[in-house]
């Protein structure tokens, strides 16, 4: 089991890695940063990428998280799912430069949060990233 500080450390050991956080994505706060961070700020860099996680988290569309019996079109507030984590794993978004990758962590603060990697398009490997993280993730203890 690692902290906080040892998990964003071996995140910045990927190929390619420019930055890394842990963020919760209910509040948009970052409970760790390593590394430099997309737009130069790693608090606006979590809160960014909280709402696409929460977005994702909440949506039927992306994540069988839901009320019982409510349309897909409905999102269900993350107050109301504590204790549960979405089904999606990550999250990869990328742009003409690099890569960003979104870890759910599960079992961490009621399942809300997740590490978040930017990297580096031409150095980075998305499918190594994926499976480290997903390692990481698993032993992130707070």
């Amino acid at each position: 089991m690692s902290g906080i500080d040892e998990c964003l450390l071996e995140a910045l050991r990927l190929p390619g890695a420019r930055g890394a956080a842990v963020v919760d994505w209910v509040s948009g706060l970052a409970l760790g940063t390593a590394g430099d961070a997309p737009g130069g700020d790693h608090e606006a860099a979590a809160c960014e990428t909280a709402e696409l996680a929460r977005m994702v988290a909440e949506y039927r569309s992306f994540s069988p998280l839901h009320a019982a019996g409510t349309p897909s079109a409905v999102t269900v507030p993350a107050e109301q799912h504590a204790g549960q984590t979405p089904a999606v794993e990550d999250i990869i978004a990328t742009n003409s430069d690099s890569y960003h990758v979104l870890r759910f962590v599960t079992g961490a603060l009621d399942g809300t949060l997740f590490l978040h990697v930017w990297l580096d398009r031409d150095e980075g490997n998305l499918a190594l990233a994926r499976i480290r993280l997903a390692e990481i993730a698993g032993r992130l203890v707070l």
